[in-house]
């Protein structure tokens, strides 16, 4: 942090500071930027006397003065106390050791803190987001006299199971000659290369971390000088769940969201989501929801075994600005996490984002911009909600990195909207903005359905995209197949509605059947056990053994002579299929079962 006073508060609103720029010797006002990161000083002095410095990020510049956004209380803050400037973006600290982490919105470590302070932090603390003690043990992969660019890997460290590539900074100013580089144990912030840019006799220092504005995309340097690559998501991200993986799926790299009312269970569905996931690596974003969801995420996750070993935690880092942490970090809370999730993208990985909600973070943006009084848009939120929201989920996609390795950011947003109401504008808009919705239905959480996913408002536009990988996997019918299916729905649901004002008998044989076939689709296929330890998460394979076994039973050419028949037929089959699906695939129930159901598969 700066020592040199720049400023001075003029005016408190809530978190809102007005500062007065000061004039330097040369008669100027000290310059200032947009998003700078600035430090309040309090003349009021916090606990034992510690001179509180609080963090704020420049929202506005105009003559001679600025506003700011505070990301603690401003309890204290009064008019006439300093302002110093920081020199930097608001930004995060890149390198190895991010992994297992609780952070809040400014990449604060949370354990760390709470160690040393207790249950009630203190103001003003600025805590390393990466221990600067711990020892890595770095291996060079480059020798003295190779040229690098911008973000070309010149070694690696070890960070638990995942080897963590050491990069020249992201925004290196032309190609560079290795000068010196060591290979040995060190800190992160021991330099363990020396650069030369061409053109020039300066050498600059490149230790194992690297600080990154949260609010500039990791890859934006890198894709503008050619060496990296945005590639189109052709793959589906595999979940493990048998409606998204068949029905809506999300591309590798791709974007969704997951909207619902309270009760809906869009924790239950994130938290398996973020599980059972073909990812290596998860960031959570708990961005405004209830402090009890997120303290029980982050006692669980540590003691929850990885389907890919180990702990859970091993490769998640979680955020977390909850309902009860000031409104102002809860905005920057989401660009800390997918920033994160952008470095370990550019090493090749595939990262999984989760950020939970989107509504929160809107809420807050709504919140400042009505303090800044710009003028509103639709219930009061920013005018320009619309873009923030596409920007945001456009840094998600498939990027190959310098070395020519693909990693890729899955972004998966939920949206908490009052009431349940999928019309209000965060909804409408993110809607636009995503490729993949799965729309949580409050009735279908009521009945006990999991996942709580309406198939009927639902929809994924990489069912077409990512036709090609399914056609190779799962055989060239595969899509067409499933859009059957997703029709027998739709005309399950008409004869549903007919029924409800004629009743039973009302309604033909023919379509008694067909409302039959699709609630059986329903029960079995669409809907999983969350608690039991087969059924919560189903390979691909299994999906596509189970998809296939039921279209035949639901499409063989069986005569009934009445709707009673039809009501026993159905219920026999349904029942046959959950006890198949909660029986091991190498067990002897699984065959007995699947032999059963075979029987159905005949006229």
């Amino acid at each position: 942090m700066s020592q040199h006073i720049t400023a001075q508060v003029v005016a408190v609103r809530d978190d809102i500071v007005t500062v007065k720029l000061l004039k330097g010797s040369d008669g100027d006002y000290y310059p200032i930027l947009k998003n700078e990161m600035v430090h309040i000083c309090p003349t009021r002095r916090g606990k034992k006397g510690r001179q509180e410095a609080l963090q704020a990020e420049v929202l506005r510049v105009r003559h001679g003065e600025a506003d700011v956004q505070v990301f603690e209380n401003t309890r204290g803050v009064a008019v006439g106390d300093d302002v110093r400037q920081s020199g930097h973006m608001l930004s995060v600290t890149l390198g190895p050791g991010l992994l297992g982490q609780v952070y809040d919105g400014l990449q604060n470590p949370l354990e760390k803190i709470a160690s040393q302070h207790g249950f009630f932090l203190p103001r003003g603390l600025e805590v390393d987001g990466i221990d600067r003690q711990q020892h890595w043990a770095f291996q060079p992969s480059v020798k003295i006299g190779d040229y690098v660019d911008a973000g070309d890997v010149i070694g690696h460290v070890q960070e638990g199971r995942f080897k963590h590539h050491i990069m020249t900074p992201f925004d290196l100013q032309g190609r560079a000659e290795v000068s010196w580089i060591q290979e040995g144990s060190f800190t992160v912030d021991t330099p363990v290369a020396r650069l030369r840019i061409e053109g020039e006799a300066e050498e600059i220092e490149v230790s194992m971390q690297q600080k990154w504005p949260v609010r500039v995309p990791v890859s934006q340097p890198l894709l503008r000088n050619g060496k990296s690559v945005r590639q189109y998501p052709d793959e589906p991200l595999l979940t493990s769940i048998r409606l998204i993986d068949t029905f809506f799926p999300i591309a590798r790299g791709g974007t969704a969201c997951i909207p619902g009312p309270f009760g809906a269970g869009k924790t239950v569905l994130q938290s398996l989501i973020s599980r059972f996931s073909d990812v290596d690596i998860v960031v959570i974003v708990a961005c405004g929801e209830r402090a009890g969801e997120v303290v029980e995420t982050i006692t669980e996750f540590p003691n929850m075994p990885d389907p890919k070993g180990g702990s859970l935690m091993d490769r998640t880092v979680i955020i977390c600005n909850t309902s009860s942490m000031p409104v102002a970090a809860r905005e920057a809370s989401i660009y800390t996490g997918i920033t994160i999730s952008e470095y370990y993208r550019q090493m090749g990985y595939n990262v999984l984002v989760i950020a939970d909600s989107t509504s929160r973070w809107a809420q807050a943006m709504r919140e400042t911009s009505g303090r800044l009084e710009e003028i509103p848009g639709e219930e009061a939120f920013p005018a320009y909600l619309d873009s923030a929201i596409r920007a945001l989920y456009e840094r998600a996609g498939v990027i190959q990195n310098n070395a020519g390795d693909l990693g890729s950011l899955t972004l998966i947003g939920t949206v908490s909207p009052a009431g349940g109401n999928f019309e209000e504008p965060v909804t409408q808009s993110t809607l636009r903005t995503v490729k993949a919705f799965l729309g949580l239905s409050a009735e279908r959480a009521y009945k006990r359905a999991y996942p709580a996913v309406d198939p009927l408002i639902s929809w994924s536009r990489y069912l077409d995209q990512v036709s090609g990988w399914y056609q190779t996997h799962l055989g060239e019918t595969w899509v067409d197949q499933v859009k059957e299916m997703q029709g027998l729905l739709q005309e399950g649901e008409s004869v549903q509605q007919m029924m409800q004002v004629t009743g039973e008998e009302g309604v033909t044989l023919s379509d008694y059947v067909l409302y039959h076939k699709s609630i059986c689709l329903d029960q079995v296929y669409l809907q999983q056990d969350a608690f039991d330890p087969v059924d919560i998460s189903v390979p691909l394979l299994r999906q596509k053994d189970t998809f296939q076994l039921l279209r035949a039973c639901l499409f063989a050419p069986v005569t009934f002579n009445d709707k009673d028949e039809v009501r026993e037929h159905f219920v026999k089959l349904t029942s046959l299929f959950k006890n198949l699906n909660y029986s091991r695939s190498d067990g002897p129930d699984f065959r007995r079962y699947y032999a059963e159901i075979e029987h159905f598969t005949k006229a």
